[in-house]
């Protein structure tokens, strides 16, 4: 026995309810994939990247066929354009959450900042500073280099020293040396076999 759904029949129930959202769904999943994938190229990290693309791909296709399949169904194309829009915000989102490489942090203030310079120093990050003259007058500028996990822990000192300090933020591809804050370790050695030891 066919059971319809708001006076629809299966076929059409499928065309222009459950298909709209299946499309939505695989579009959010294909678009975060995307999102991703672009950010984590952009950052250097490429070996994940084509992880990503394989996935995106053979959901957009898989969503495409579908759609040319049921190109009478409105509702499909409003599925398919509401996933992409949802899947690219989902995907800055993630990639903001998971705070993925390196960024390089310049502060300028008006003469002082030894405190702030210190208070970086202290807790292990690596701080370049020197005088200079700004707009009106004497300044201040330091420069750090932090993983992006770091930045909130950043941006609370300087706000606690110097709460009107110029702040900006770049993203960097790649680093060499330098001085970092120590990272716990993502997996413990319980049996103490990691060499050098």
């Amino acid at each position: 026995m066919e059971i319809s759904l708001l006076g629809l029949s299966p076929a059409q129930t499928y065309s222009w309810i459950l298909l709209p959202i299946i499309i939505f769904f695989a579009r959010i999943c294909d678009v975060t994939f995307g999102t991703m994938r672009i950010i984590l190229v952009s950052r250097g990290k490429r070996n994940i990247a084509p992880f990503l693309g394989f996935f995106e791909v053979l959901i957009w296709i898989v969503v495409i066929g579908q759609l040319v399949q049921h190109l009478q169904s409105i509702t499909a194309y409003l599925g398919y354009a509401a996933g992409f829009a949802t899947g690219n915000y989902i995907g800055m989102l993630l990639e903001d959450r998971i705070a993925i490489g390196t960024i390089s942090v310049r502060i300028i203030l008006p003469l002082g900042g030894d405190e702030l310079v210190q208070a970086l120093h202290e807790r292990g990050f690596g701080v370049t500073s020197y005088d200079g003259e700004g707009a009106t007058g004497p300044v201040k500028l330091i420069f750090t280099v932090i993983p992006r996990k770091s930045l909130d822990t950043i941006k609370m000192l300087i706000h606690t020293f110097h709460p009107s300090a110029f702040i900006s933020i770049e993203d960097i591809r790649s680093i060499e040396a330098g001085v970092f804050p120590v990272m716990a370790p993502l997996f413990r050695d319980p049996f103490g076999l990691r060499k050098g030891k």
